[in-house]
């Protein structure tokens, strides 16, 4: 790895909802040891792109699950995952209804409320 990858990490974070082209936005960013994914996502939101959608809730505790992604292929949490120089590729889960760029349906089928809903409607 070169001095420039070292310094900066470039991450290519999918965009777009269930009924859009999907797309890949590139952001660059200095790269600090010991960061992880979800502190870039964040310093992405605030200060680069607003319009980011990612989902999370506690910071750095992996705790609450809400920012579990796909990073370079990987099912990780963005939360506990490091961020290392060069290209990083973030995704959604897959195999879960997207709703906007990272944020997939995460709810169990079995909780989610209109399931809730039907269930009570059957029981009268």
């Amino acid at each position: 790895m070169n001095d420039i990858e070292k310094e900066h990490v470039s991450l290519r974070v999918q965009r777009g909802g269930p009924d859009d082209n999907l797309h890949f936005d590139t952001f660059e960013l200095p790269f600090e040891p010991g960061a992880s994914v979800l502190d870039a996502l964040i310093e992405i939101r605030r200060n680069i792109d607003p319009t980011l959608a990612v989902r999370y809730s506690c910071v750095s505790a992996n705790a609450c699950r809400e920012c579990m992604v796909r990073i370079d292929g990987e099912v990780d949490y963005a939360c506990t995952a490091r961020l290392t120089g060069g290209t990083m590729t973030i995704e959604p889960l897959a195999k879960k209804r997207l709703i906007r760029d990272l944020v997939t349906d995460i709810v169990p089928p079995k909780e989610q409320l209109a399931s809730v809903v039907a269930a009570r409607k059957q029981e009268t």
